[in-house]
């Protein structure tokens, strides 16, 4: 494990890249944690990630490297502020609320539309929340999952190449076991699979570190264990604690992250193609947000986690670059991605 640190304004934060641990050397052997409810094709990669993990250096050992602010800035050209009243379901112009057990990853919840599990509080934040229960489905069957939660996404309704990705969420107060994520996945999956259509892991948390979020970008040769990632402490108190703004900007050339405005991982398309991997961030992408228990990540909740565990959202947002042509998904419509107008 490699370590920087830095301050930033009155805040000191480090940042961490895992070069090869054995909990993401496992990782990168099992399917990833946010394949959707259709079929990805993954297992050739499950195949290659075995049959090449001992010879293959983690990419996830590159410095930090610069971001070029676009000259033109950024628009917005979406925006949920979930000011609805209290108990409304999330809005499904722009909405999917998957329902599914969540086994990938060997987690243990069962992703509902039900609205004890995914609402609006009436004071502008929407709520995910994770429940101890087995969920029983319409026809009376009761799950194997001892858990309840929720999870979101915006395929075919608010999808975009390039731009500024931002939320500003507080984090469940953490526990072992607690793994809440917001994140992105490329419109082509069901064409071409994991990791072939990349994955952009804006946020995720371990339970058990909740001073602690990852950024991760997952493409073909770097996915799993072997993403290219890095960590954000916080220098006092917890993600559990209050909201913060989550952002990812991406351009052709560079994509970066950032915790309240302070940057803490780029990378660049250069830097991916001269280790010879593909940059495949070159099409719409959509978003995700869910409220996952148990799984490789952090592992199972133990007796010290305590029960229900909320993810709120105060507002989701995308800006396109400025002075691009795209569309509004106000009315419900995605947002044209490349070659689109």
């Amino acid at each position: 494990m490699t370590a920087q640190t830095r301050d930033a304004g009155s805040n000191r934060v480090a940042r961490f890249a895992l070069s090869s641990s054995f909990d993401s050397r496992i990782r990168e052997l099992l399917p990833p944690k946010n394949l959707p409810a259709f079929p990805p094709s993954c297992g050739f990669a499950l195949v290659l990630a075995i049959s090449t993990l001992s010879a293959c250096r983690s990419p996830t050992e590159a410095e930090i490297e610069t971001w070029n602010e676009p000259a033109l800035g950024w628009q917005e050209v979406w925006r949920d502020d979930f000011d609805t009243p209290a108990g409304t379901a999330p809005d499904a112009k722009h909405w999917n609320v998957e329902i599914r057990p969540s086994g990938y990853n060997e987690e243990l919840d069962y992703d509902t539309d039900d609205r004890k599990n995914s609402f609006t509080d009436g004071a502008g934040n929407l709520v995910i929340r994770a429940i101890k229960e087995n969920y029983v489905d319409p026809q009376g069957v009761t799950s194997k999952q001892p858990f309840t939660s929720a999870r979101l996404n915006t395929q075919g309704k608010v999808e975009q190449a390039y731009g500024k990705f931002e939320a500003r969420i507080k984090l469940p107060v953490g526990g072992k076991g607690v793994w809440p994520a917001f994140w992105m996945l490329g419109n082509d999956i069901d064409d071409v699979g994991w990791p072939l259509c990349g994955e952009v892991d804006i946020l995720e948390m371990r339970g058990s570190r909740p001073t602690v979020i990852d950024g991760s970008l997952h493409g073909p040769g770097y996915s799993g264990g072997s993403a290219y990632h890095h960590f954000y402490e916080l220098q006092s108190g917890s993600y559990g604690d209050a909201f913060h703004v989550f952002t990812f900007e991406w351009t052709p050339e560079a994509a970066r992250w950032l915790v309240d405005g302070d940057e803490y991982q780029v990378k660049t398309a250069a830097t991916v193609k001269q280790a010879g991997y593909r940059w495949v961030y070159d099409h719409p992408f959509f978003l995700i947000i869910n409220l996952a228990i148990g799984g490789i990540y952090d592992g199972d909740p133990d007796s010290s986690t305590v029960f229900p565990q909320e993810l709120q959202v105060d507002y989701v947002s995308v800006s396109k670059l400025g002075g691009t042509k795209r569309g509004n998904p106000q009315e419900g419509g995605k947002i044209f991605g490349v070659g689109e107008s």
